[in-house]
């Protein structure tokens, strides 16, 4: 199985160290000093203290590598965005595309049914630009849970949690998906098969729409966030409108779960939102995919997020003052 991860990051690295090391024929696209690090020295993982080294033929140039099983892009939303055409050449008659990704991916309307079936998404890809270089139909979900860090260049450090929830967009357990699962299994990771892969995006986007934006303003810990009366008053309130929307759009997420979410962040002490990193380290913020793209979706259902609307506009103003963030769109 040829696996390409592209974008070697916090997660992308995680994900490629654990399936090269396991026996996956595993290649990179990387740039820059972590490029160089990867290739001098190979891509380090830790974990509880111990390091893991994988030695993983690395290019910032996917010409080197040619057409791929899989490609899994563990870049930020707006960085695959830009990087649509660089795709094609790892792309195959049969290869999929995994968006192991925060957000709503901007493969979200095919095979979903209901009046926006097909419909491309100005937040996440405007213009329909992934739509059309990529293919939807080599789509397969991937929600997120890990916590990592690029902490130096070519070394990982994984915090918290080993699970990446896989799903069709057509529900189906079909044959590629199930060998995904297989090879990310081998490889140590928890990788659950969802038949409905959307409900999970909507779980995991209810934290992200509220929780990223408010440690960006306040500089506040995850279990801040969850505890502070005023601050959990907020996420509460905007967790509440995306439920509305995701409900709008025929996801329907038991309200307890707002509840589970709330405690299960309180319990990840100590924990930095990555918008918050990625601002204190001068990098793009990704807001659209977590934020803007909520809004977006509330427009086309005629559903009313004000608290999400505030937060968003507060976050791309702190976003733009540190010239950190250009919208790819206006939600009208």
């Amino acid at each position: 199985m040829k696996i390409c991860v592209f974008g070697a990051g916090a997660i992308g690295g995680y994900l490629a160290v654990e399936l090269a090391l396991a026996g996956h024929d595993v290649c990179v696209i990387a740039r820059g000093t972590h490029l160089r690090a990867i290739r001098e020295a190979g891509l380090r993982l830790r974990i509880d203290g111990k390091e893991k080294i994988a030695r993983i033929p690395a290019s910032d140039d996917p010409r080197a590598f040619g057409p791929q099983d899989f490609v899994i892009c563990a870049l930020k939303a707006q960085q695959a965005f830009e990087c649509a055409a660089l795709f094609p050449p790892l792309l195959g008659p049969h290869t999929a595309f995994v968006t192991a990704m925060n957000g709503i991916p901007w493969w979200y309307f095919y095979k979903s049914g209901g009046q926006f079936e097909g419909r491309s998404l100005e937040a996440v890809d405007p213009g329909a630009r992934q739509w059309k270089l990529i293919g939807p139909e080599r789509a397969i979900g991937c929600v997120v849970d890990p916590a990592c860090e690029t902490v130096a260049p070519g070394i990982i450090e994984h915090h918290h949690l080993n699970r990446f929830t896989l799903g069709e967009p057509d529900n189906s357990r079909s044959e590629r998906v199930t060998a995904l699962a297989e090879a990310m299994t081998s490889a140590g990771f928890e990788a659950p098969v969802r038949q409905g892969i959307r409900w999970n995006i909507w779980l995991k986007l209810w934290g992200n729409v509220c929780f990223n934006p408010i440690a960006t303003l306040t500089h506040a810990r995850l279990d801040r966030i969850t505890s502070e009366s005023g601050l959990r008053a907020v996420c509460i309130a905007a967790m509440e409108e995306a439920r509305a929307v995701c409900r709008a759009l025929g996801i329907d997420i038991p309200e307890e779960m707002m509840q589970r979410r709330l405690e299960a962040a309180h319990a990840v002490t100590g924990h930095k939102m990555s918008m918050l990193q990625d601002l204190e380290r001068g990098r793009s913020l990704e807001i659209d995919a977590l934020v803007t793209i909520v809004q977006e979706f509330g427009r086309m259902t005629r559903v009313a997020t004000p608290t999400i609307d505030v937060l968003l506009a507060l976050v791309q103003e702190r976003a733009r003052q540190a010239e950190l963030y250009t919208p790819t769109c206006q939600i009208a």
